[in-house]
């Protein structure tokens, strides 16, 4: 190496000595500021359509979305389906007696409500009746559940029934609204009937 490129890497070095044993300062280089207002392109000027592969990818969201939809009005469908058959004939008798029965009815106390999760019901929102038979014989139950807004409106009302339920005997139908399957609806106990 000669003496020439020597004194250049000396001179290049920050962390030189100097003459009088001190050390030298550098300095950190400046950095450009960042503009102070945002890039905005000129739109006017761009023609054409969206790159294929942006098509594309717009093209398959709306698919998705398509068949979400698609499976949760048949989950709902399906949900809705095995509720019907299993009560259907105890429904149109419950229907039938509480079609007299003035105000809350005389079996209030045997009823409770447990909520069913939306995802399990395809959106719907449903409730467990739970009928339990206080007395100490046989007995019919028609009860009448009606389902509110957040706003305390009443959305939609329906009926549920259990039959032949022995002394201390439970029943659990499921009743369910089609009616504002986006919101979360309450469900209360209107009428209650024990015969």
């Amino acid at each position: 190496m000669t003496a020439g490129a020597i004194a250049g890497l000396a001179a290049c070095s920050s962390s030189s000595k100097t003459s009088s044993g001190g050390s030298a300062t550098t300095t950190a280089p400046t950095i450009p500021s960042a503009p102070s207002t945002p890039f905005s392109p000129a739109t006017a000027s761009f023609s054409g359509s969206a790159p294929a592969a942006v098509a594309s990818l717009a093209s398959s969201a709306k698919a998705v979305a398509s068949e979400a939809i698609a499976s949760a009005s048949a989950a709902a469908a399906s949900f809705e389906a095995s509720v019907s058959a299993a009560g259907a004939k105890a429904q149109a008798s419950a229907s039938a007696a509480l079609a007299t029965v003035q105000g809350g009815g005389n079996a209030v106390g045997d009823i409770t409500l447990t909520g069913v999760p939306k995802g399990t019901t395809g959106g719907l929102n449903a409730v467990i009746v739970n009928i339990t038979n206080s007395t100490s014989s046989a007995a019919n139950y028609a009860v009448r559940i009606e389902f509110f807004d957040a706003s305390g409106n009443k959305v939609d009302s329906t009926v549920v029934g259990a039959e032949h339920l022995a002394a201390g005997q439970k029943a659990q139908p499921v009743a369910f609204s089609r009616k504002d399957t986006d919101v979360a609806l309450t469900a209360k106990v209107a009428t209650a009937w024990r015969y």
